[in-house]
């Protein structure tokens, strides 16, 4: 079995896509590839049938599909297609692999195209345009696809609204939920959703004001409904701050959350009955800027990308109680903003 980390980059310093092997015994890793880019791929997405890799180009507004060798893990092109949109900063592809989604960050809008057979990107399916108000611009950040494929959770960092579309595959269309949409706290900036394993509450990351919020999910419906709102800050933290990324422990008991300018991981304890978080502490990342981390899917290590250290940082995680220990492991690349992990020769 060959581990793969897939890292991608904003190119003023970095060089694009880099490709590492991982040995997990003692977190070395090898860096295998560097997809050329001046374009900035800076967020990353693998299809469901782990042969396809997906990067979106903040510089030049466009995204791009790669075949993943199944010997090596290394990257080969398809093509490229434009994002519609200008900044497109997040990715994510519906469990069947039929559709790619696109958040076009300047643009306020999102975009949907079909994926072909052999994994590239084929026609343009769907393309919705935000709109602002008041003094608020749209700024999509994420589009989040239910476990089922039913629903899309769509987050506008720029006017605080989580907007709920049903998903038609055949016609690859949005379209409206019987709750279209549902608004948090002004200022919130919900950047991330994630849905929990159970598939029963989802949880929306406020860049901006440093929180997540929590809403119950009617199944049948998409519908959110409010549960919670809590900080991912220390009280006496008074300093510049914003959140980015938020993932589960494998078996959903635990929360993690990265704050960039406190530069930590926050950690919460997850009731799975009523969906409550309880903070538990704070992890220091080792670095600045924590834009995007992973939790290593045989729950072993969490890895942390610093965008201003230009380090890629591992950490032990105790699964009995969620904390998280410095591994004194790193390494350097130049503005790593986003890691994927990949096994190869098995299904995991």
């Amino acid at each position: 079995m060959k581990e793969l980390l897939y890292l991608g980059t904003y190119t003023e310093q970095g060089e694009g896509i880099y490709v590492a092997t991982l040995d997990r015994s003692d977190y070395s890793c090898k860096i295998i590839q560097v997809v050329p880019s001046k374009d900035s791929p800076s967020f990353l997405a693998i299809h469901p049938n782990k042969k396809n890799l997906y990067a979106s180009n903040e510089g030049n507004a466009t995204i791009s599909a790669y075949t993943i060798d199944q010997q090596t893990g290394a990257l080969t092109l398809l093509n490229n297609v434009p994002s519609k949109g200008k900044a497109p900063c997040h990715l994510s592809i519906d469990p069947t692999g039929q559709l790619i989604f696109i958040s076009n960050y300047v643009g306020g809008n999102l975009t949907v195209y079909r994926l072909k057979p052999d994994g590239s990107i084929g026609d343009l399916t769907d393309h919705i345009q935000n709109e602002g108000h008041k003094d608020q611009k749209p700024h999509m950040h994420s589009i989040i696809v239910s476990p089922n494929g039913q629903y899309a959770y769509c987050s506008d960092l720029g006017i605080d609204t989580i907007f709920i579309y049903q998903i038609n595959l055949e016609s690859g269309k949005l379209i409206p939920a019987t709750m279209p949409a549902v608004t948090v706290t002004s200022g919130d900036g919900p950047r991330h959703f994630l849905i929990h394993p159970n598939g029963k509450y989802g949880y929306s990351l406020g860049e901006l004001n440093g929180v997540i919020n929590t809403f119950s999910i009617e199944s049948f419906s998409g519908k959110l409904s409010h549960l919670q709102r809590i900080s991912m800050l220390p009280s006496d933290f008074k300093d510049f701050n914003a959140a980015a990324d938020l993932h589960f422990s494998p078996d959903g008991k635990y929360l993690y959350a990265s704050n960039r300018g406190h530069d930590s991981l926050a950690i919460y304890q997850v009731d799975p009955e009523s969906g409550l978080i309880s903070l538990i502490g704070h992890e220091a990342t080792r670095g600045k800027h924590p834009r995007n981390f992973l939790i290593d899917k045989l729950d072993k290590f969490v890895i942390v990308t610093n965008r201003d250290d230009n380090n890629v940082v591992f950490f032990d995680r105790n699964v009995t109680n969620g904390t998280l220990q410095y591994a004194h492991s790193q390494f350097k690349i130049p503005t790593p903003v986003c890691v994927l992990q990949l096994f190869l020769g098995t299904s995991s």
